[in-house]
């Protein structure tokens, strides 16, 4: 008698599936290679920030909120106005990565290191989702105790927001719970 052997196709877990298919807003989360603090200096951390403001611009996204850290960052962003789908936010991430881990290893005179690890996408489809997460990227830098307030932390969103949102959006957003949100957040970046 012979046997026959079923191989299913296995979904590994070294990386994250980028389901890019549709346009909307998205909140990414990226990580640095084994949490290491390569952005824990203010010049470092002024760098990923203008790096993600600017590849952000270049390719069509709008950010809506964005916290960096020393080891990670999250954003919240809309695909650009015209397009069918977010495939451009691969390019985005890509570019911001590559340019990022250039200038620091040169900086750290640490050629051919592996600086980022992953990023993982969340289409938010749901108001309440998106509010939700919008809170959460904005109050990011307090939920690691790096200040009190979130406006305080310079390379967040917080502040920007608060001085261009109506009393009334500020007040909309930040009532939004965040505890029950599944965001990949086990970093604890240092300032």
């Amino acid at each position: 008698m012979q046997t026959t052997r079923h191989i299913h196709a296995i979904s590994w877990p070294h990386a994250p599936e980028h389901r890019l298919r549709e346009a909307g807003t998205y909140f990414v989360t990226a990580g640095t290679y084994n949490k290491q603090h390569y952005f824990q200096e203010p010049q470092r951390l002024d760098v990923l920030q203008r790096g993600l403001l600017q590849v952000s611009a270049e390719h069509g996204w709008t950010l809506e909120a964005w916290a960096i850290f020393s080891n990670h960052y999250h954003f919240v962003a809309h695909a650009p106005e015209k397009s069918k789908d977010a495939n451009s936010l691969r390019a985005m991430i890509s570019l911001l990565h590559e340019k990022t881990a250039k200038w620091i290893n040169k900086l750290d005179d640490a050629a051919a290191r592996k600086v980022w690890h992953n990023y993982w996408e969340t289409r938010l489809s749901y108001e309440k989702s998106y509010h939700a997460r919008l809170n959460y990227t904005h109050q990011n830098p307090v939920k690691h105790g790096l200040v009190p307030v979130a406006n305080q932390y310079p390379w967040c969103s917080a502040g920007w927001f608060e001085s261009t949102a109506s009393n009334a959006q500020i007040k909309t957003i930040y009532s939004f719970k965040t505890d029950k949100l599944n965001v990949p957040d086990e970093y604890e970046p240092i300032r």
